[in-house]
């Protein structure tokens, strides 16, 4: 099935509404599911997303011999990618991109709240070196205000990525988040399996399913 594009914003796709991803999202949305459950299940999302991203990359004609010495015209990936979590939630989608793509390069960047302008700060970033070259899963499964990825989107290009090599693979974003993002960069393609409604008071996506990586890790326990 191929992924639904939102009409108004032409480079956000959205994973086919199946009854599968439904109830899956469903399971790590109930606030009573135990964190063995919320990793598994979690983990299964996260491959589909980042199937669907592999399904946005470019491919060139490629050809091969099959084992019966016949020649057959297919594809390749006409390019290298990269993994780039955005710390700490982002390292939850990293097991998922490597179990896709074995051997896969994986970068960092640690962006947190600036308590006095509550603006978003970059505290850390370890990249690939040659990360110009390749495409760029940037990793994070919330998207709320984007504050955080649009920092990271900016530390990409300063490590000149071009900005349409860029995919962000989420699990759930808000209308704010969307808007956000794909306002400061409107060549980023992204990919998430659900848009909720909004965001509350405390800018926690709703109804959403609360803090992502304290149900992951466990640090919520």
């Amino acid at each position: 099935m191929n992924c639904k594009k939102l009409e108004q914003y032409p480079n956000v796709f959205l994973l086919p509404q199946t009854n599968q991803l439904k109830a899956l999202l469903t399971i790590i949305r109930d606030r009573t599911t135990k964190r063995p459950d919320f990793v598994f299940y979690a983990d299964r999302i996260i491959r589909l997303l980042v199937e669907e991203g592999l399904n946005h990359l470019p491919v060139v004609p490629k050809k091969i011999t099959t084992p019966l010495d016949i020649e057959f015209e297919g594809v390749g990936f006409e390019g290298q990618i990269c993994g780039v979590s955005i710390m700490r939630a982002g390292e939850s989608m990293e097991q998922g991109l490597r179990h896709v793509c074995t051997g896969v390069r994986i970068g960092k960047v640690l962006i947190q709240r600036d308590e006095e302008t509550a603006m978003p700060k970059l505290y850390y970033s370890k990249l690939p070196l040659d990360i110009s070259d390749r495409y760029v899963f940037l990793l994070d499964p919330m998207l709320a205000t984007g504050g955080s990825a649009i920092e990271a989107v900016r530390v990409l290009l300063r490590a000149n990525v071009p900005e349409e090599r860029i995919l962000f693979i989420n699990l759930i974003c808000s209308p704010e988040g969307i808007s956000n993002m794909t306002a400061a960069f409107p060549k980023i393609r992204i990919i998430t399996s659900e848009v909720d409604e909004c965001m509350n008071e405390q800018k926690f996506i709703v109804p959403g399913l609360g803090d992502f990586g304290d149900r992951y890790f466990g640090t919520n326990e």
